[in-house]
C-alpha cells in the first residue's frame, strides 16, 4: 500500500483511511497514482461490498500536497502528468459498481472535496468546514468533477465553490446538497456504518446496476443504451430478483447472495 493510506477490511466493508494527519491527509502525488489500484481491489474482491474513505485524526482532508507542486507542477508536462493522475483516481471512484461512502470530519478542502464528491455518499460530522480553492491557486478545475459538482449542488452554487474559492459549513453543504447528512461528531461513525450496513444488506445486483445508469445520467446520456437493457435483463433473469419477489410474498427478509 502507498504512503499515506491505510486499506482494512471489515467482514464486507473495505475503509480506505487516509493517514496523513500531521498534514491534514493532504493527498500526494503517489496517492493520486494508487486510488484506482485501491479501486479495482476493492471491485475484485467478492466479500467486499461497500467502500468508506476517512480520514485519520481530525480531518477528511486539506486537499492536493501543494508542497509537491514546485516540484511536480513547475512544466507543462509536468502539470499535464500530475493531472492525469488526479483524473485517474477520480474516475475510478466514479466507475465503481460498488457503492463508495466518504466519512468526513473536519476539513474537506480542494482534492479531499473533489474525492468526496466523487464517491456515491457523504456524511459528515458538525463543524466539517468544505470548499474547493483552484482559483486560490490559478488553476482551472478538472472537467468531469466540475460536472459531478454541477450535478449534485446545481450550477449557481458550483460557480460559488469555484470562483470564489470561499469555505462552507456543513450547514450550508448539507443545505445546498452537497451532503447526504449530517450528524454529531461523536456518533458520525456509528450513522455511517448504519447505512452502509443497509447498503450491505440490498440486492448487490440492484445496487450495481442502478449505480452504473446513474453514472451514465450524470455524464449527460439522455436515453436508455444496450448497456442498461443489458444490465436490467441480467437482473430480471437473476437469483436476487426470484428471492426478492419470494421473501415479498413470504412477508421475511430477503437472503440475496449475488455478488
Amino acid at each position: 500500500m502507498t504512503d499515506g493510506f491505510d486499506l482494512t477490511r471489515d467482514g464486507e466493508v473495505a475503509r480506505l483511511t487516509l493517514t496523513r494527519p500531521e498534514k491534514m491527509n493532504a493527498i500526494t502525488y503517489g496517492m493520486w497514482s494508487a486510488i484506482p489500484d485501491v479501486v479495482a481491489e476493492v471491485e475484485a474482491d467478492p466479500a467486499l461490498k461497500v467502500l468508506v474513505i476517512a480520514g485519520a485524526g481530525k480531518h477528511f482532508s486539506a486537499g492536493a500536497d501543494i508542497s509537491e507542486f514546485g516540484e511536480l507542477r513547475t512544466t507543462a508536462e509536468g502539470a499535464a502528468s500530475y493531472d492525469k493522475a488526479v483524473e485517474g483516481a477520480v474516475a475510478a471512484l466514479t466507475a465503481m459498481r460498488k457503492p463508495s461512502v466518504a466519512m468526513i470530519q473536519g476539513n474537506c478542502i480542494g482534492g479531499g472535496c473533489q474525492v468526496s464528491v466523487a464517491c456515491d455518499f457523504r456524511f459528515a460530522a458538525e463543524g466539517s468546514r468544505f470548499g474547493i480553492t483552484p482559483a486560490k491557486l490559478g488553476i482551472v478545475y478538472h472537467f468531469d468533477s466540475t460536472r459531478q459538482l454541477v450535478s449534485l449542488v446545481g450550477p449557481a452554487h458550483a460557480k460559488y465553490f469555484l470562483l470564489s474559492g470561499e469555505l462552507i459549513t456543513v450547514g450550508r453543504a448539507r443545505e445546498i446538497g452537497l451532503l447526504n447528512d449530517v450528524f454529531p461528531a461523536d456518533g458520525l461513525e456509528a450513522a455511517t456504518l448504519e447505512f452502509v450496513s443497509t447498503l450491505c444488506s440490498r440486492s448487490q445486483a440492484s445496487i450495481r446496476g442502478m449505480n452504473r445508469i446513474i453514472e451514465k445520467i450524470v455524464a449527460g446520456q439522455e436515453t436508455s443504451d444496450a448497456e442498461v437493457e443489458e444490465i436490467r435483463s441480467e437482473a430480471l433473469h437473476g437469483e436476487d430478483y426470484a428471492e426478492g419477489v419470494a421473501a415479498f410474498l413470504e412477508r421475511r427478509p430477503p437472503r440475496f447472495t449475488y455478488r
